[in-house]
């Protein structure tokens, strides 16, 4: 599973443009589904969902990882004869996704519902708006109880998914608040073995961090006589840069919004990276990357080189889910790093991601004759029962129940991946589905994943965000001043980072960022946050 291996990106989301007749429209087809559910006997609670079997028609996004043909998945075999609803999944690997779903929609011949198909909050949006999928809204108070649970336990998930004409379009992947690992993601490794052989600490704090990096580069800790030690490595700087924003007070709303969060001086939005903090951690990346403390190449080296050379066992740090996972070596040499504080003593793990992993992970289509089905069928993965079959597969087949009622996977299972691929289908993510501790055997559930978010729980900020939605009039300005605004911070970070650019330039860089439009982008920034507060 890709725990979504996401880095965060700004997902906006379009209103329709008729928001009474919209919310009308939902309120006719809520009461004629209601009848229509009676009609065709979907129970409300209880299996089979319905006394005759349907068909659905489902088009699924499917992983290089995942299973060839889902429908030879023992999980859907098994769900079938639960449920009396037989689905046919048309699978379209993720090279050709977005090309394929978007002349599938085009083109009028829709499936009944898109699975694992990738689409974004702005996708969700317009194809509710125009019609496509169908709200959910009453269909989800009346068949859909384990996500309504959900909704009602974490409003701010549910704000997240409402799009600005007050619909729910679809269902996502949600992640348990209180699996703090699987949030974090990848995590921020410090090499054990090193630390002991240098006398040193574990790094509390950005200084002493560069001490350690500084310590691995020039006084041989593996103690072979060669300067081959590497202090840092990761494909690219801008996962560390993430990492260290709380160190500098920024990033106080989480990494689904990189470069947006609330300036505690003002309590008004800011634009990250024209603060004057952001020039100063530029600054100390600027000095580990002068000082040769990154991975050779680390702009343009690929992450299979990096986890390749990570066998060898040379790397002082590195950001990645773990060692085990990344590079095939044992995880006990290495430990989790805390969020470290930073020169004006902040300390906040600007990472942070909120449950709401994917918003467009399952939508149901106007051509589908069954919604009402459909939301009890999809419903069910939302359970903790739903959740165990979908990431564990069939009970005594793919996993056992250990007497204290902890799962573990069978021996089968457990070593080969095309042993797990017969029985369940999650592998690449981007799945309709609640991912919980109990169920999700993953890299971020090891011990040392699960020990190195203890540490950083303390430092999560107390308010992380998820995706924000933008009405069609705000995107239509939003888009391309968003765009253009993250591509030249991404340059103009690259060269500040790599010296390519010198500090001296800094006022005009942010004096640039003015001219591009930062204070109109702000100001819709700040409409679409106002909306998610109410």
């Amino acid at each position: 599973m890709k725990s979504t291996k996401l880095t965060a990106v700004l997902v906006a989301t379009v209103m329709t443009a008729i928001v009474a007749a919209g919310c009308g429209d939902e309120a006719g087809s809520a009461s004629e589904s209601t009848t229509s559910a009676e009609a065709k006997g979907v129970a409300a609670a209880g299996y089979p969902i319905v006394q005759q079997p349907i068909n659905l028609k489902i088009f699924a996004g499917k992983a290089p990882s995942a299973p060839a043909n889902w429908n030879d998945v023992e999980i859907w075999k098994e769900y079938a004869k639960k449920t009396n609803v037989n689905v046919d999944f048309q699978l379209t690997p993720v090279e050709s996704l977005t090309e394929k779903r978007n002349l599938i929609l085009a083109g009028g011949d829709l499936p009944d519902a898109f699975h694992t198909a990738r689409f974004s909050s702005v996708d969700i949006a317009n194809y509710g708006a125009q019609g496509l999928f169908i709200p959910l809204n009453k269909l989800i108070d009346q068949y859909a109880p384990n996500f309504k649970k959900l909704l009602d336990a974490n409003p701010e998930v549910k704000r997240g998914l409402t799009m600005p004409d007050g619909n729910i379009y679809s269902f996502p992947t949600y992640y348990d608040g209180n699996f703090k690992s699987v949030l974090v993601g990848s995590e921020l490794w410090i090499n054990k073995k090193y630390l002991d052989a240098l006398g040193m600490k574990e790094p509390t704090t950005t200084d002493e961090f560069y001490n350690y990096l500084k310590a691995v580069k020039t006084q041989d800790p593996n103690k072979n006589g060669k300067n081959d030690e590497i202090p840092y490595a990761a494909s690219g700087f801008n996962g560390l840069l993430d990492q260290l924003k709380g160190a500098w007070g920024l990033g106080n709303r989480g990494n689904m919004h990189p470069r947006v969060d609330v300036d505690p001086a003002t309590n008004k939005l800011r634009f990250i990276p024209t603060d004057p903090r952001y020039k100063e951690l530029l600054e100390y990346l600027n000095k580990l990357y002068k000082e040769d403390l990154f991975i050779p190449d680390i702009m343009t080296v690929k992450g299979t080189e990096v986890n390749a050379k990570g066998k060898e066992g040379l790397y002082g740090s590195f950001l990645y889910t773990n060692a085990k996972t990344g590079f095939g070596v044992e995880q006990n040499d290495y430990i989790g790093a805390q969020a470290f504080k930073g020169p004006h003593g902040d300390q906040v793990f600007s990472r942070a991601r909120s449950p709401l992993i994917d918003v467009g992970a399952f939508a149901i289509t106007n051509a589908n004759k069954n919604p009402e089905a459909t939301v009890r069928w999809i419903d069910y993965f939302y359970s903790d029962e739903g959740s165990r079959m979908f990431f564990m597969g069939i009970k005594d087949k793919s996993y056992t129940e250990n007497p204290d009622g902890t799962l573990a996977y069978t021996p089968e299972v457990k070593k080969s991946a095309d042993e797990m691929n017969k029985y369940v289908s999650f592998a690449g993510g981007y799945y309709p589905a609640m991912l919980t501790s109990k169920t999700f055997f993953g890299g971020e559930s090891y011990p040392e994943n699960i020990e190195a978010a203890k540490k950083i729980e303390p430092y999560w900020p107390k308010e992380v965000w998820p995706s924000f939605t933008y009405t069609q009039d705000e995107l239509a300005q939003f888009t391309p001043l968003s765009t253009d605004l993250n591509k030249y911070v991404d340059e103009m970070t690259t060269k500040f980072v790599t010296g390519a650019t010198p500090f001296s330039e800094w006022e005009n860089y942010v004096s640039t960022i003015k001219k591009m439009g930062v204070d109109d982008y702000l100001k819709i920034y700040t409409a679409a946050y106002e909306r998610f507060k109410k």
